[in-house]
């Protein structure tokens, strides 16, 4: 029986996928997560007071960077021409004050763009904390997701609380 795993190889040890038969589709993968924080840190985010300057422009360019260095990053990852990234912030104040961050790369390839976009998210999600830690080290990360993924032989999926 084949393992539905398929970064490992019939004897069990990890591979690069082998995408070279595959068409190449249009390719898209949205993902999304958000960082908790004290509602004064949100404030120094939104003001853009930070002592480190504009938190979000800084994130934004990190999330795009992030998606395009993703096969640096995991080791089993195909290097992919992407053709769009789009990241996106919305603040959340309330009684749990947050930041959502939401990912969209696009490609035309072999193979999707899910781990590009959940990079992307990380990585912007770990630059607002990287640039608010200094008035805030209990930030916590939570909630990253692949929220939509269209294209190539699995067709389309949305997750559930989309």
């Amino acid at each position: 029986m084949s393992s539905p795993l398929t970064h490992f190889d019939a004897q069990g040890q990890a591979r690069m996928v082998d995408v070279a038969a595959k068409p190449a589709t249009h390719r898209i993968a949205i993902a999304e997560g958000r960082i908790r924080m004290q509602a004064a840190t949100l404030a120094l985010v939104e003001s853009g007071t930070a002592k480190k300057g504009d938190v979000l422009g800084v994130a934004r360019i990190a999330g795009i960077q992030a998606a395009k260095k993703t096969s640096d990053l995991i080791p089993l990852c195909h290097p992919l021409a992407i053709t769009r990234v789009a990241v996106e912030f919305e603040t959340e104040p309330g009684d749990v004050p947050a930041v959502r961050c939401r990912a969209t790369v696009e490609t035309v390839g072999p193979t999707g763009v899910e781990m590009e976009a959940l990079t992307a998210v990380q990585v912007a999600l770990l630059t607002i904390y990287d640039m608010c830690k200094a008035a805030d080290r209990g930030m916590v990360i939570d909630g990253v997701q692949v929220l939509e993924k269209h294209g190539g032989k699995s067709g389309s999926y949305i997750a559930p609380s989309a």
